[in-house]
């Protein structure tokens, strides 16, 4: 198959998970008050990079700060700010992703930008949030090439539109299950409320779509499958070149999901916990040396957490958040993948999921009509 098919959303294949609905543009944007921002750093083969901004509108002069939630899968990764996350149960300002070794700038540079805003003129303590994974087969992780105007220039330009996938922001660089990786999101109503989710995927594994794992022509294994898969040879995933060993098993994912539903930070830790559990239908091997986390929050104005509390949702009626929460991240780390698009980077190539041949398994297997039974009966 070619290199240049055209970058597709899942569902815009005719591939649906679950059967849940989802918010209009099927986004963390869908959730009220979610803005998401892009900077994408490209100067090939050096540099395939950038910075991508998750902006709660609800963070402003009246309120410091909203619930939130952590769950670590694997802490192998540098998750700025995690641990007052975790003690307080809430962020003071917007989420930033970006590659490891520049997560440092952007936590900086994310000072500067919440310090400056109205509100903070006498802020003497802030708590910045940033994740990351390693983008460094792809690109040059060493020369750390996000500045502070990157990161700015993300934050400034977040908008609640259809925030871009693939190869964008801090997934222009990234490798996942042995494909070319990147951003991707997706959303799920649950009555009258959503829960959004927004990936950056990097991590291996071998790639699952709909229960059918997915290989390339001639049964290899995508660089960084697991063992059980490894023992084939062959060509990459668009047939054009073998795929290349060398990429590092594991390497982490970072999952943001947000919703308006008056969740507290206890609760959404539920949540966040159910989706570093999707990453398992998509295909994760769960690597040790793979930082995976989740951050959940909410837009709502959040009740009190004591139980008589009123508006407070009772842990037995989280279970359809639960599922939304799941179906939101199992698509969101799906059209990751399948709007990202080969990179020939520093260290390497990733290749882009073959959309053909993933149609074809999935047809194979039972899981989609045959393109002939589509049509009417004669």
């Amino acid at each position: 198959m070619s290199n240049q098919q055209q970058p597709r959303r899942v569902r815009d294949l005719g591939i649906v998970v679950g059967a849940r609905p989802t918010g209009v543009l099927n986004a963390i944007t869908d959730v009220p008050g979610v803005r998401v921002g892009h900077t994408t750093i490209v100067d090939p083969p050096r540099l395939h990079t950038g910075v991508t901004a998750i902006v709660p509108d609800g963070l402003g002069a009246t309120r410091r700060s909203l619930p939130c939630g952590l769950f670590v899968g694997n802490g192998f990764g540098k998750l700025i700010g995690a641990t007052q996350v975790v003690e307080l149960g809430a962020i003071e300002t917007p989420i930033l992703l970006t590659a490891t070794l520049s997560a440092f700038r952007a936590a900086d540079a994310l000072v500067t930008h919440v310090l400056a805003t109205p509100g903070h003129e006498e802020t003497r303590t802030l708590n910045p949030v940033v994740g990351e994974t390693n983008d460094g087969r792809l690109s040059d992780i060493r020369a750390r090439p996000v500045t502070e105007a990157h990161v700015l220039a993300a934050l400034d330009g977040a908008t609640s539109g259809l925030p871009g996938e693939g190869c964008v922001g801090a997934g222009t660089g990234t490798m996942a299950l042995g494909f070319k990786g990147g951003i991707g999101t997706a959303s799920r109503r649950v009555g009258d409320w959503t829960v959004g989710a927004l990936v950056q995927s990097n991590f291996s594994g071998t790639l699952t779509v709909r229960g059918v794992p997915i290989m390339p022509d001639d049964g290899a294994a995508p660089a960084g499958a697991t063992s059980s898969a490894s023992d084939a040879a062959g060509r990459g995933a668009t047939g054009d070149a073998p795929a290349d060993p060398r990429q590092p098993e594991g390497n982490s994912c970072m999952i943001v999901v947000a919703t308006d539903a008056p969740l507290d930070a206890r609760q959404l830790g539920r949540v966040a916990r159910r989706a570093v559990f999707a990453m398992a239908r998509v295909g994760s091997d769960f690597a040790g040396g793979s930082g995976d986390y989740a951050l959940a929050f909410s837009t709502a104005d959040t009740p009190s957490s004591a139980p008589e509390a009123p508006g407070r949702v009772d842990d037995g009626d989280l279970d359809p958040v639960f599922a939304a929460t799941t179906e939101a991240v199992e698509e969101a780390l799906l059209n990751s993948l399948f709007m990202a698009t080969t990179t020939v980077g520093h260290r390497g190539t990733a290749t882009a999921v073959p959309h053909d041949l993933v149609l074809d398994r999935l047809r194979a297997a039972g899981v989609l009509p045959q393109p002939w039974a589509a049509g009417p009966a004669s």
